[in-house]
């Protein structure tokens, strides 16, 4: 980086919208990857609507998720896809505190830190897989 950038609104309008361009693709890569596995693995399997199938334990937690990933199950990969994608605008968050930190905007810092916090207490503190 040239140090004689400064950290603008459009310079770091530009570097979130990428930010959200990427995890948006990689998140669909990742649920499109799983389920070319799951359909190549189980797309002949008749449907039983009759019996209901709840959530399976392992995905309750992101390392029960990474493990399946390792194992090439297709399911864990779409998982692993859907927090990716929930993970990218609390990403977005976390880049707008510390841009508005390096633009020395308190206000703007303080208002995105609250934000993060309702973010990350609605993710961990509800018992999700984060």
């Amino acid at each position: 980086m040239d140090p004689k950038q400064t950290w603008d609104d459009h310079r770091i309008e530009n570097i979130v919208g990428k930010l959200l361009q990427t995890g948006v693709s990689l998140a669909a890569a990742v649920v499109f990857t799983g389920a070319v596995i799951y359909l190549f693995r189980h797309g002949r399997e008749p449907a039983q609507y009759h019996i209901f199938h709840g959530e399976p334990a392992e995905y309750k937690t992101f390392a029960g998720i990474l493990r399946g990933v390792t194992k090439f199950r297709g399911r864990d990969f779409i998982q692993l896809g859907l927090l990716l994608l929930i993970a990218t605008p609390v990403a977005r968050v976390a880049f707008s505190v510390w841009g508005f930190a390096e633009e020395k905007d308190k206000m703007y810092v303080g208002i995105t830190l609250l934000v993060l916090a309702i973010l990350l207490y609605s993710l961990v503190g509800s018992g999700s897989a984060f």
